[in-house]
């Protein structure tokens, strides 16, 4: 099976969100939207798109604060969960970050997300011990 990553272009937007609804990875309190708007802001970030045969089935948002990179918003359509699509988007995001000399990683899963955890623990993640605070501002 074929799979190309490239950057998220005007036209894959509906798309992609309705990608992000089918995964589960959108919350009621994020508007997708809004969410992919401000990840194309600027030259910091950038939301992936994995293609199958020109089909988008995967995506993942990456970004870089100047020292550790993030991602967000990593789905795979739930047909091809599984099937290495995950895997590979996740090497686009981190070449990606690699490309920009951001050599660290760092993302966040709910605790209760054993399924998400392990897939990220099969790619060489590692739980670092380190407590997440939050504030909305």
């Amino acid at each position: 099976m074929s799979f190309e990553a490239r950057a998220i272009e005007d036209a894959d937007i509906d798309s992609v969100v309705q990608l992000w609804a089918a995964a589960g990875v959108t919350r009621p309190w994020n508007d997708p939207r809004r969410d992919i708007e401000l990840c194309r802001k600027g030259s910091h970030s950038t939301i992936l798109v994995g293609l199958h045969a020109g089909t988008i089935s995967a995506t993942v948002q990456v970004g870089e604060d100047g020292h550790r990179g993030w991602v967000y918003y990593v789905a795979v359509q739930p047909e091809l969960q599984g099937s290495g699509t995950g895997r590979r988007i996740m090497q686009a995001a981190e070449d990606w970050l690699r490309a920009r000399g951001i050599w660290k990683l760092n993302l966040l899963v709910r605790a209760d997300n054993l399924k998400v955890i392990e897939f990220y623990q099969r790619l060489g993640y590692r739980d670092t011990s380190v407590v997440c605070l939050q504030k909305e501002i």
